[in-house]
Formats: structure tokens, C-alpha cells, sequence
């Protein structure tokens, strides 16, 4: 398991609402404690909004998904052409972080009729 593989896992566990221990995380992904502390801190600095610290627990207290969102054409073209600058930022949170929002996106997109695939996050799986 990646680092940022093993990162979207603790955030996944920690969508619970419950209070989890450092220990109990670390064993659960086999990792150490310290890791799951350092993993905590960049999880953080990312901005999910984790409460908790080390020997007492961590627990994510706001919701963090988005609601389902229905986007146009021309709003997919937009967020593919913005997300394909931001992979080429030199801050690389940013390029990784638009790298993975787009394999999200486009994992969620239904597949685009066969006649009209194309390239990018919109493609042509819907007119109008």
C-alpha cells in the first residue's frame, strides 16, 4: 500500500464519526504508530478537518463528501482543462491532489457511448 493509498484509507476509516487510537489505526493498516501520527499531521495540513491527537484518538467531525452534483458539458471541459494545469503545478500537494480529483471524476463518469469517446474528463457521454 502507497503512503497516499494508506492516507485515503485512514480518511475512509475515520468517515465513522467514531474516535479512533493511533494503536488501533496502525494496526489495522500495519503500519506504526508514529506513522499514523506523521500521517495524521499531513492529512491535516491538507485540510480535512481531523480533531484528536496522540493518546487520546482521532475523529473527523465535519462530513467530507460533496453532495451528488450534476455538471454540464461545457462545467466538465472546465474542471478537465483546470485540473490539467493544476497536475502541472510546481507545489506538488497540488499536482497530486488534481491528479487524483481527476481519476475520481473520472471513475464516476459513466462510460461514454462508443461512436463519441474522446479525450479528457468530459468526453461526449451526454449532449445537451
Amino acid at each position: 500500500m502507497t503512503r497516499d493509498e494508506r492516507l485515503q484509507q485512514i480518511i475512509a476509516i475515520l468517515r465513522d464519526g467514531k474516535m479512533h487510537r493511533a494503536r488501533d489505526l496502525a494496526q489495522r493498516l500495519g503500519v506504526s504508530d508514529r506513522t499514523i501520527w506523521r500521517d495524521m499531521a499531513e492529512i491535516s495540513a491538507y485540510g480535512v478537518p481531523v480533531e484528536g491527537e496522540r493518546g487520546v484518538g482521532y475523529i473527523l467531525r465535519r462530513a467530507m463528501g460533496l453532495p451528488p452534483l450534476v455538471l454540464t458539458r461545457e462545467e466538465l471541459a472546465a474542471l478537465d482543462h483546470l485540473l490539467t494545469l493544476a497536475e502541472t503545478a510546481t507545489d506538488t500537494r497540488i499536482a497530486v491532489g488534481a491528479a487524483s480529483l481527476a481519476a475520481k471524476i473520472r471513475a464516476a463518469l459513466p462510460p461514454p457511448p462508443a461512436q463519441d469517446a474522446a479525450e479528457g474528463l468530459a468526453g461526449d457521454e451526454a449532449s445537451g
